[in-house]
């Protein structure tokens, strides 16, 4: 979906981060608060991010076994592969 202000939700979830980090710059944020306030969708996938923040900030690397710990890294490091 795009919104009148031009941002689809695949941009939308691009730059969700710098948004959660509040490192994007206001003109951005001005046009990223405009599409959650026309999508559900996301405005559903924001909360969603901010619980898994939550949940996964409550978590150490003493709590990741060495497998799982290298299978996410790869994930991480080849997710614009997929």
């Amino acid at each position: 979906m795009t919104a009148s202000n031009g941002l689809t939700c695949k941009d939308f979830v691009e730059i969700v981060t710098d948004y959660l980090e509040g490192t994007m710059p206001a003109e951005e944020r001005i046009r990223f608060e405009m599409h959650l306030g026309s999508c559900g969708a996301c405005t559903t996938y924001l909360k969603q991010m901010r619980q898994t923040i939550q949940a996964v900030g409550r978590l150490s690397e003493d709590h990741i076994s060495p497998e799982a710990q290298s299978t996410l890294l790869h994930a991480f490091r080849n997710w614009k592969k997929y």
